[in-house]
């Protein structure tokens, strides 16, 4: 029997890799698997050696100051993958983690094929990354089409598999007719998945939601969340008892709220994506800490937060980040954008042309299950 350990290092490589599994365990059942993973994983009956939660982490400080636990961490997750004796370890995002765990699993068992699936971001920050990368990733899976030259250039095994993201859908929708509010508009708020993401942007967009609540009485906000960090917001957003806030977890129930609200607010990363997908006008919010902040500001070849603006080269979608990610802020920037459709308008048309320019010939779960199983053969 054939063996895959999954490798992710936070819940939205646990997402990304549930969809390229599940299309993989349909075509071949006879594969054993085992993970470092998180909710979508273990709903495929994979079991992860230990909970995903206890190696989230975010910046370069926490990372400094949780640099021994890490270290055992990964350490751990090494014996564990050279004691299961994969034919491929399939990694997934979280290139701080994942690629220390492969570099050091291919020293030790060069057998063992590492497919990579979501490259770092060479092209925002430490280039120098691929010609490391290219001694212990025999495949790199790439969800932009723009990066194949960074890893071309230097000969690694790469294949274009798109983001699954920004697929377009089959039909079958989620009623939810029954637990959204019918006189109210929707606007749906994106935290972040990880805790330390929360931790700051909670407090900023309950700050956005009560000045809202003030002048117009006519919205009802959702807060889209993953099932590691539901409980946590439900008892912060309990804690302020405004009546007009729901939380979601469930990935069909986020869609379809998704699809029905009017605006989106969201943290910098991959889900700005969906929302594009989603044809709903948003704005990107993210703060740092001031030392990463500034380390970040040091270290990036980029002056925008989103993808879709990094694409562009502009802002196309509004970036309000440290000092602008506050709540009078947001709600000035949305209020303005809501009063001025011409600009949605153009926003949704670009955010398209854009979509249009990156998507992959079927599907990223496709892609990638095709990669995989041409190596469990070869």
């Amino acid at each position: 029997m054939k063996k895959i350990f999954i490798l992710t290092g936070e819940p939205s490589g646990d997402m990304l890799a549930s969809t390229v599994i599940s299309k993989l365990i349909s075509q071949n059942p006879k594969i054993e698997y085992l993970s470092v993973g998180g909710s979508n994983l273990k709903k495929l009956g994979i079991r992860s050696i230990y909970d995903l939660k206890e190696i989230t982490y975010l910046g370069f400080t926490s990372v400094i100051t949780n640099i021994f636990e890490i270290r055992r961490r990964i350490n751990q997750t090494v014996d564990e993958i050279i004691k299961f004796n994969p034919d491929i370890l399939f990694s997934v995002d979280s290139p701080d983690f994942t690629l220390r765990v492969a570099e050091k699993v291919k020293k030790i068992n060069n057998k063992i094929k590492t497919i990579h699936y979501v490259a770092p971001q060479v092209w925002i920050w430490r280039k120098n990354r691929v010609k490391k990368i290219k001694k212990f990733i025999d495949h790199i899976l790439l969800l932009f089409n723009f990066e194949k030259k960074y890893f071309d250039k230097e000969n690694i095994n790469n294949t274009f598999v798109g983001h699954p993201l920004i697929e377009k859908k089959n039909n079958t929708k989620t009623i939810i007719d029954n637990i959204i509010p019918k006189d109210q508009k929707i606007i749906s708020l994106f935290p972040g998945s990880r805790k330390s993401e929360t931790e700051v942007l909670l407090p900023i967009l309950i700050g956005f939601i009560k000045l809202m609540n003030q002048k117009h009485k006519n919205y009802f906000f959702y807060f889209h969340v993953t099932e590691e960090n539901k409980n946590s917001i439900l008892n912060s957003v309990k804690e302020d008892n405004i009546q007009n806030i729901d939380v979601v977890s469930d990935e069909n129930i986020k869609l379809e709220v998704l699809s029905k609200s009017i605006f989106a607010v969201s943290k910098s990363g991959t889900v700005s994506l969906q929302i594009s997908n989603a044809n709903i006008p948003s704005i990107i919010i993210y703060k740092l800490g001031f030392i990463n902040f500034m380390i970040f500001k040091l270290l990036v070849n980029v002056k925008f937060a989103n993808i879709i603006n990094i694409i562009n080269n502009r802002e196309v979608i509004p970036e309000l980040l440290q000092k602008e990610c506050n709540a009078e802020e947001i709600y000035k920037t949305v209020i303005y954008l809501l009063k001025r459709p011409e600009l949605i308008k153009k926003q949704l048309r670009e955010c398209n042309e854009t979509l249009e320019g990156i998507r992959s010939k079927t599907s990223s779960s496709n892609e990638s299950t095709a990669v995989l199983s041409n190596y469990l053969v070869s």
